[in-house]
């Protein structure tokens, strides 16, 4: 039996959000102080100097998914990205196309924002995943019409980590003339992107996710495509007229550095990960009755999502105060439901409570795995104990 180590616990949720690289907190550090110019004066050098700053930035997040500078457009995260790229093209070709094509199982801001539209008059179709988190590419095909705009669907599900066929979503829709959006959160820095190769035409990032800052994202805007977007707010005009506000130049830098970094260790980082998660997975499935939720070729590395048979989530995470994870997205914990996701991939209500997440990232080592894999055996072990007498 494991000694319950002390102090903080292991952590192990890495898809919430990630520790800032001291790469990137260094990088950032002297533009909250000594380099503290608006990146919107332009009158003096404290402005300049943190123009440039931000400009760099701006090649770094370009480089990482293969598109130019000035196709990148800050915004405060994904959220807000997500929430441009979809309400921003729906609502400037609604006079002409008034359809749009999303997936069932998409991060509830992307579900949130087609319901918002739905409201304003647009049509959306709501694609269905197979038990492995998949869409059918034959279903996305039909679901295509001569009024659709726009097909959103994610790189990387944020809780089962399917990776969707990007490519070949990307040459469906430019061959029916759509635009096509993903949510690359999960994304960027874990799997390889390329706008251009994958035919993206709007793409969605977060500094938070691959060890920068919280409080910083991107969309990606093809400008050869000449996508057109209605702006979600007005003000100073920043970012082309696209997004206004002051953008935080810090931020912008953090960000920046993040995705060079993220670019550089992905290759090493990849099969890390990927071992690593495939240890736990062995170690949980050895106490039997534990099910693997999604597609395990199709997966981005570090991911892992499980349920267990005879124990509830919040029962186990109760019992591992020395471990962090969840049971689900960040953004869906505070719902008492059951995750939307595991019901889209057929998962019935008992197995999509008992299942938990597992966020493998840059700085988890392989001693915590170990430990973490005896902590959860034995604690499986004890809740389900329990709850077998309970019910004698």
């Amino acid at each position: 039996m494991v000694e319950i180590r002390k102090g903080r616990p292991i952590y192990l949720d890495n898809h919430a959000t990630t520790a800032v690289d001291p790469r990137v907190m260094a990088a950032m550090q002297p533009y909250f102080m000594e380099r503290f110019g608006n990146p919107h004066s332009a009158s003096h050098f404290y402005g300049w100097e943190a123009k440039e700053a931000v400009e760099i930035a701006r090649e770094e997040v370009a480089a990482l998914i293969g598109a130019d500078a000035d196709e990148i457009v800050f915004t405060s995260g994904a959220t807000e990205a997500n929430n441009l790229a979809l309400k921003g093209v729906a609502r400037f070709y609604r006079s002409r196309k008034n359809h749009m094509v999303t997936v069932v199982s998409e991060h509830m801001c992307v579900l949130d924002s087609a319901f918002s539209l739905e409201k304003e008059g647009t049509k959306v179709t709501y694609l269905n995943v197979g038990a492995d988190g998949l869409i059918d590419l034959d279903e996305l095909k039909a679901a295509i019409t001569d009024d659709t705009i726009l097909v959103s669907i994610m790189a990387v599900q944020n809780e089962i980590g399917t990776i969707q066929p990007l490519s070949e979503i990307g040459a469906i829709c430019r061959e029916r003339g759509v635009f096509f959006h993903t949510d690359a959160a999960q994304a960027a820095a874990k799997i390889p992107l390329d706008v251009k190769v994958m035919q993206i035409d709007l793409l969605s990032l977060t500094g938070h996710k691959i060890y920068g800052p919280m409080g910083c994202g991107a969309l990606y805007v093809n400008k050869r495509r000449r996508v057109k977007l209605e702006p979600l707010f007005s003000g100073g005009g920043q970012e082309r007229g696209l997004r206004s506000g002051t953008l935080p130049a810090p931020l912008c830098v953090g960000f920046g550095v993040a995705c060079r970094v993220g670019g550089e260790d992905m290759a090493t980082e990849a099969p890390r990960l990927t071992a690593q998660r495939d240890r736990l997975l062995t170690k949980l499935e050895s106490v039997g009755g534990v099910h693997l939720n999604g597609n395990m070729l199709a997966r981005v590395p570090g991911n892992l999502n499980v349920s267990v048979e005879g124990a509830r989530a919040d029962d186990l995470m109760a019992a591992l105060p020395d471990l962090a994870l969840s049971s689900g997205s960040a953004c869906t914990s505070v719902s008492e439901e059951s995750s939307h996701v595991l019901k889209a991939i057929g998962l019935p209500s008992e197995l999509a409570e008992s299942s938990l997440r597992f966020g493998l990232g840059r700085f988890t080592t392989d001693d915590e795995i170990a430990y973490a894999g005896e902590r959860l055996v034995t604690e499986i072990a004890n809740v389900r104990a329990r709850r077998a007498k309970a019910a004698e």
